[in-house]
């Protein structure tokens, strides 16, 4: 069959085909650049200025049909760089199309986000981001795919005056930071310590309230107590003026009460009383020695006579002191007949000659039988008597002025 097939067209086969092998792995580090410089104007300062760029990609075949299709053609195999043959070079047909897009976009994603120009190589990563987004779409349409773009190198225009013009106000605007933030620093510093010694004042004055209400307090406890102590002084110097303390008006007290009560009992016997017995218990055991008892003692003997169950002999009562004997009159409100100690009027103390001095405290004048100013007993007190009722000590009188009981003997 292939022989009569070559008869008629003197060929070495009567169809005619080719194979190409597509390598599919991805291509790394293939070199890219801008022949020309891209043309930018300085948002900040609208300075023109002139910048150029270069970097690696990777490519990779994507869509082998599509590719033998757009860029094989007659050609013996395609190549990144130039080759031997009809080796077609992509270096050469996709240089153009990457010019134009980094001319294009470069400068938009600068102004876009706002790059300073001179921190530009912090933000690479950024604009090679955004500069694929805008190749990969020229190499797929020839079945090719760019999974990396770099953008590696930025270059300034080191010389140019514009740029070294702005070189100098971002300096001068950093340097502007540099002494702002120093200025916020030293007025937060400032602020703190205003505060801190704001506060530290506060609580100096806080204390020196506390002390000085404290001070007060303890001074007005020492005015009150010191007040306190004047009045008993002043009382106890009134009542030593008077010859007497707070233990005789206390005994002038009781001994007046017992007055009173022994005075009550007249009206009583004059009205019969609650029977003979009543009377004559309250007369025997209170032992009283006033002039009104033995002014009715005649009359109590009668009564007793003629009761039922009595002898007709006199009753035998107790002896009855003289109503007019030991009695004084008060020399401070005039009162008379008095047979207490102190006057039941006033509570003034009964006049006497008999007056000592403390041995303990030095005090003159005592009329009491205890100091009232140190509380030591009378020397003379010792020779009194005991009561057997009550059990009062050193009692000169001839009744407990306590309980009111007779001495014996």
């Amino acid at each position: 069959m292939e022989r009569l097939y070559r008869l008629p067209v003197d060929t070495e086969g009567a169809f005619h085909s080719e194979v190409y092998f597509i390598n599919k792995t991805v291509l790394m580090a293939v070199k890219w650049g801008t022949p020309e410089k891209v043309r930018f104007i300085d948002p900040l300062t609208g300075t023109p200025l002139a910048l150029g760029a270069s970097g690696e990609m990777n490519l990779q075949v994507a869509d082998s049909r599509k590719l033998l299709v757009k860029l094989v053609g007659t050609m013996k195999g395609i190549a990144w760089e130039e080759g031997p043959g009809f080796t077609k070079s992509l270096q050469a047909s996709f240089r153009p199309m990457i010019a134009s897009a980094v001319k294009t976009n470069l400068p938009a994603v600068i102004r876009d986000e706002a790059i300073d120009l001179l921190e530009i190589d912090g933000r690479l990563d950024l604009i090679s981001s955004r500069l694929r987004d805008t190749i990969s779409s020229g190499f797929e349409e020839y079945g090719l795919t760019v999974p990396q773009f770099y953008v590696t190198n930025i270059v300034l225009p080191e010389d140019d005056p514009n740029f070294k013009r702005i070189r100098e106000l971002h300096t001068i605007t950093l340097q502007t930071r540099m002494v702002q933030a120093d200025s916020v620093i030293k007025t937060a510093q400032a602020q703190a310590k205003a505060q801190y010694r704001t506060a530290e004042e506060q609580s100096v004055a806080a204390i020196e309230a506390a002390r000085r209400e404290a001070e007060r307090k303890v001074i007005a406890a020492q005015a009150e107590a010191q007040a306190q102590r004047m009045a008993g002084l002043t009382e106890a110097e009134i009542m030593k003026a008077k010859g007497y303390s707070q233990r005789d008006v206390l005994q002038a007290e009781v001994q007046k009460a017992y007055a009173e009560g022994i005075g009550n009992m007249g009206p009583a016997i004059a009205a019969g009383g609650g029977g003979s017995g009543g009377v004559m218990g309250d007369l025997l055991g209170l032992g009283v020695g006033l002039a009104a008892a033995k002014a009715v003692s005649p009359q109590i003997g009668d009564m007793l006579q003629g009761l039922g169950g009595f002898s007709n002999a006199p009753a035998t009562l107790p002896e009855i002191p003289d109503a007019s004997a030991d009695v004084w009159d008060c020399p401070a409100c005039g009162a008379k007949n008095i047979r207490s100690k102190f006057c039941p009027d006033c509570g003034g103390a009964r006049p006497t000659a008999d007056t000592w001095t403390c041995p303990v405290c030095g005090a003159t004048g005592i009329r009491s039988r205890f100091c009232p100013d140190c509380g030591t007993k009378k020397p003379e007190a010792a020779k009194g008597w005991t009561c057997p009722s009550c059990g009062a000590e050193n009692i000169t009188s001839k009744f407990c002025p306590e309980c009111g009981h007779k001495r014996e003997g």
